[in-house]
C-alpha cells in the first residue's frame, strides 16, 4: 500500500515555472501524478507550458483545485517562506527539493512544523515516489516498479542505487522516502520508519544513513523497540575523515559523534542487517525476506 502519496494526491509545484521546476513538473506529470496547479505570486491567472492552471498563493490553489499536496523548487533565500506557505494554507503534504537553505531559516521553519499538521519531506531531498501511483520530486521513475519494500534515504543517489537493485532482484517497493541531507529537516529516518512500519504492505524496509549527527542511532533505538520486519542497512561515508563535511550538509563528524562505526554499530544492535557497502542491499534483503 502506498503511504504519504497515491492515485489521489493532487499537487501544487511551488515554482512551476522556473527551469527546474518547469523540467520537473513534466517528469512528474508523465509518470502520471495529478499536478493541479502551480504557485508563482504575480503569474496568478495563467497557464504553465504543461497547461496547468498558475496561482498566486497556495489557499488559492486549495480552493480552487482541491490541493493536498506540495512540491517546492524555490530558490533558497525564499524557500522557507514556501514551505511556511504552505503550512498556513493547510496542505498535509510538502516536499521540499531545494539545496542550499540557510539553517536559521529552517530553525524557524521547524518551530512552526512542530504545532503544525503538515509533514514535510527534505528539504534538500529527492522526495517521495510510490511506484506506479505517484511520483513527487526528480527521481528517475523509470527504475522503480510496485511491490512490498520500503526504502528510507537520507542519500538521494544511493535511495536510486537500492531501488535498481531491488528492482533487479525482482523486489519492486511499496513507498520511497528521500529524507534529505540536510542538518535541519522535516521528516527523520525514525518518522519515516514508523510510517512504513505501521504499513501492513510494505514487508521490508531499507535504511540508508550518513555520518554526521544522531539521526540513525536515534532510528535504530525506534527499531529496536518497536520493528518487526526485516531491515537492512547501510551508511555511506565510512572512510570519511573527522571535521571534513562530505556531500550533503549534515554529512560532517564533529565532536566524536556521528561516525559510520557508531550508526553501524547502533543499526546492528537493533537487529538490522547492516552490509558494507551499497552493492550488497537488494541480495541482502532478498535473503531475508525469503
Amino acid at each position: 500500500m502506498a503511504v504519504l502519496v497515491n492515485e489521489n494526491t493532487r499537487l501544487a509545484v511551488q515554482g512551476i515555472t522556473g527551469k527546474e521546476g518547469s523540467f520537473h513538473t513534466t517528469q512528474m506529470i508523465e509518470y502520471g501524478t495529478k499536478v493541479v496547479a502551480g504557485i508563482t505570486p504575480g503569474k496568478g491567472g495563467t497557464k504553465s507550458d504543461h497547461g496547468v492552471p498558475v496561482f498566486n498563493t497556495l489557499k488559492d490553489a486549495v480552493k480552487s483545485e482541491g490541493v493536498n499536496a506540495s512540491v517546492i523548487f524555490v530558490p533558497p533565500p525564499f524557500a522557507a517562506d514556501a514551505i511556511l506557505e504552505a503550512v498556513d494554507a493547510g496542505i498535509p503534504l510538502v516536499v521540499c527539493i531545494t539545496e542550499g537553505i540557510p539553517v536559521r531559516d529552517m530553525s524557524r521553519v521547524y518551530t512552526v512544523l512542530r504545532h503544525s499538521k503538515t509533514r514535510l519531506v527534505g528539504p534538500n531531498c529527492p522526495g517521495v515516489i510510490s511506484p506506479g501511483k505517484c511520483k513527487i520530486g526528480i527521481m528517475p521513475g523509470f527504475i522503480h516498479k510496485p511491490g512490498n519494500i520500503g526504502v528510507v534515504s537520507r542519500s538521494g543517489t544511493l535511495t536510486y542505487e537500492a531501488v535498481g537493485q531491488l528492482s533487479n532482484v525482482g523486489l519492486g517497493q511499496s513507498t520511497c522516502i528521500g529524507i534529505g541531507g540536510d542538518p535541519v529537516i522535516g521528516t527523520r529516518h525514525r518518522d519515516a520508519i514508523e510510517i512504513l512500519n505501521n504499513d501492513p504492505d510494505t514487508r521490508g524496509i531499507i535504511m540508508i544513513g550518513e555520518i554526521g549527527g544522531t539521526d540513525e542511532e536515534d532510528a535504530a533505538a525506534w527499531v529496536k523497540a518497536h520493528v518487526k520486519k526485516p531491515m537492512v542497512g547501510f551508511i555511506a561515508g565510512q572512510t570519511a575523515p573527522p571535521g571534513k563535511r562530505m556531500g550533503h550538509a549534515g554529512a560532517i563528524i564533529s565532536g566524536g559523534k556521528g561516525t559510520a562505526a557508531s550508526k553501524m554499530k547502533a543499526m546492528e544492535d537493533a537487529g538490522i542487517h547492516v552490509v558494507a557497502s551499497p552493492a550488497d542491499i537488494g541480495t541482502a534483503m532478498k535473503k531475508l525476506i525469503g
